[in-house]
């Protein structure tokens, strides 16, 4: 039987440990910036679930605004549909021929039931301005929350530019936008 053998030269061998050591380098490489890209991308999901929840909430905060403030209204209006009334029992109360009496109950009567609207309407009024205020707070976390989300795509990115261009350079600077991006996540979070 005819065995067969290889003969390499020391410019193959060489080529071959040049090439296992590359190979085993970029491995490496590869597979840390591999690793860090999919903790970016599950930090922002993350990000973008808070992105959207806060969003969700300072709308909903908003529209309770709305409802409170349109309920105000209503009671500054019943408010003023006492003070008419009021009014035309004071005039009333001056025309000649007619019971001054019970005008003038009458327009003591408006008067006091104007004040308990009046209260109404003060306090719904205040409602809807911590409401507001909710909202305001609630926009300004989503906004954090969004800048997070958009630093760490952007690491994302950067690190898919690095794993083609292979510069280390590049890797800390993916790095360094993800921290970034962290650090806006924790600010949101602490609803700096």
């Amino acid at each position: 039987m005819a065995e067969e053998f290889e003969v390499k030269g020391l410019h193959d061998e060489h080529l071959e440990r040049v090439g296992e050591s590359n190979h085993e380098h970029s491995d490496k490489f590869g597979s840390r910036l591999a690793v860090m890209t999919a903790l970016f991308a599950t930090v922002g999901a993350l990000f973008s679930y808070q992105v959207g929840s806060t969003q969700n909430e300072a709308a909903m905060s908003k529209n309770n605004a709305a409802i409170v403030k349109t309920e105000a209204g209503d009671q500054w209006n019943y408010y003023q549909a006492k003070s008419n009334r009021q009014n035309l029992a004071e005039l009333a109360m001056d025309l000649p021929g007619l019971d001054a009496g019970k005008y003038k109950a009458n327009a003591a009567r408006y008067s006091a039931e104007k004040e308990a609207i009046k209260k109404e309407a003060e306090k719904l009024e205040a409602q809807s301005r911590k409401w507001d205020e909710a909202s305001e707070a609630l926009m300004h976390q989503h906004h954090r929350w969004a800048q997070a989300m958009v630093a760490l795509q952007i690491a994302i990115a950067l690190a898919a530019i690095t794993l083609l261009t292979r510069k280390k350079w590049m890797q800390w600077g993916s790095y360094g936008v993800a921290a970034a991006g962290v650090a806006l996540g924790f600010a949101a979070w602490m609803h700096f």
